[in-house]
């Protein structure tokens, strides 16, 4: 299992954490689109913290972190559904981006959203400043300033890897006492702050947790499996032509000369209709297969 992630728990404080890593997902995110090193770094770096939140959440749906920015990186999106399918993609403007460039390089004065949409009950949404060091700085900043459990972030990714580490303080229940937890939360914090990007990248888990805890005691539980899965099909991109209304999507048809075409931007499959699959969409036919293709 090349991709997953895996939690742990202090047995004698009120932390628990977790490690992510992502390899053939990460790859084949990056496959799709030919993403200069910082971006693809940064990219990386997203999609370990979406697979960390979603280990964070009990609910069935999709969370999305969507990034925004004027720079040199306008726009860095990740998904990661409850059955941890993720899928990415960044747009950039090449002519900016430099070797070596990091957040604040890339997504000057930027601001990420983080949205659940859990399929029943009610949509969430959070906004974070793209203000700190790096992505795994403002994450922090973001919890340390809301009214959440206290979390910390690490993220490192080297364009065929990608890893991630979490940290969070639980309701208390062994340590009562604040001055307790407070040292609690200082002493796993502190001792991850040592841990450097090399070690994270190219350690295994066990390993990782002994160099920063082998006096704790760590219980490390079974992984769980994350994978690469886009979420367009032929079937929702023909929603998304009815919702245009037949008017709009003749005249559209019209315009392309008698084909319309819809590109998913995370995957780059395409789905065609032709006149015929219009007239059928509209007169309630459903939607017939066709020759998509994929570049």
């Amino acid at each position: 299992m090349s991709d997953f992630s895996q939690r742990f728990l202090f047995d004698d404080s009120d932390v628990r954490g977790e490690l992510v890593a992502l390899d053939a997902s990460y790859r084949h995110v990056l496959a799709k689109h030919e993403y200069p090193e910082p971006v693809a770094q940064l990219l990386g770096e997203m999609l370990a913290a979406a697979a960390l939140l979603v280990g964070t959440l009990k609910f069935d749906g999709l969370l999305v972190l969507q990034a925004r920015s004027a720079g040199a990186v306008p726009l860095l999106m990740v998904e990661c559904s409850s059955a941890r399918e993720l899928r990415g993609i960044a747009r950039f403007h090449a002519e900016q981006v430099s070797a070596g460039s990091g957040l604040a390089e890339l997504m000057p004065e930027g601001s990420l959203t983080i949205t659940v949409e859990p399929r029943r009950g009610q949509r969430y949404q959070g906004i974070v400043a793209l203000d700190g060091h790096n992505l795994a700085e403002c994450l922090s900043q973001y919890f340390a300033s809301s009214e959440q459990l206290p979390t910390r972030f690490w993220l490192h990714a080297d364009g065929s890897r990608a890893r991630g580490l979490l940290l969070q303080q639980l309701p208390a229940d062994r340590l009562k006492e604040a001055e307790e937890r407070a040292a609690s939360w200082q002493h796993v914090t502190t001792l991850a702050d040592t841990l450097s990007a090399e070690e994270l990248l190219g350690l295994d888990n066990q390993t990782v947790l002994h160099r920063l805890y082998h006096q704790d005691a760590v219980r490390l539980f079974d992984p769980l499996a994350l994978e690469f899965r886009c979420s367009c099909s032929r079937d929702r991109s023909a929603r998304a032509l009815i919702s245009l209304g037949q008017a709009d999507v003749e005249q559209l048809l019209a315009e392309k000369g008698g084909e319309v075409v819809i590109d998913c931007q995370f995957c780059n499959q395409r789905y065609a209709f032709d006149a015929t699959d219009i007239a059928q969409l509209f007169a309630g036919g459903g939607v017939q297969p066709a020759s998509d293709t994929r570049h």
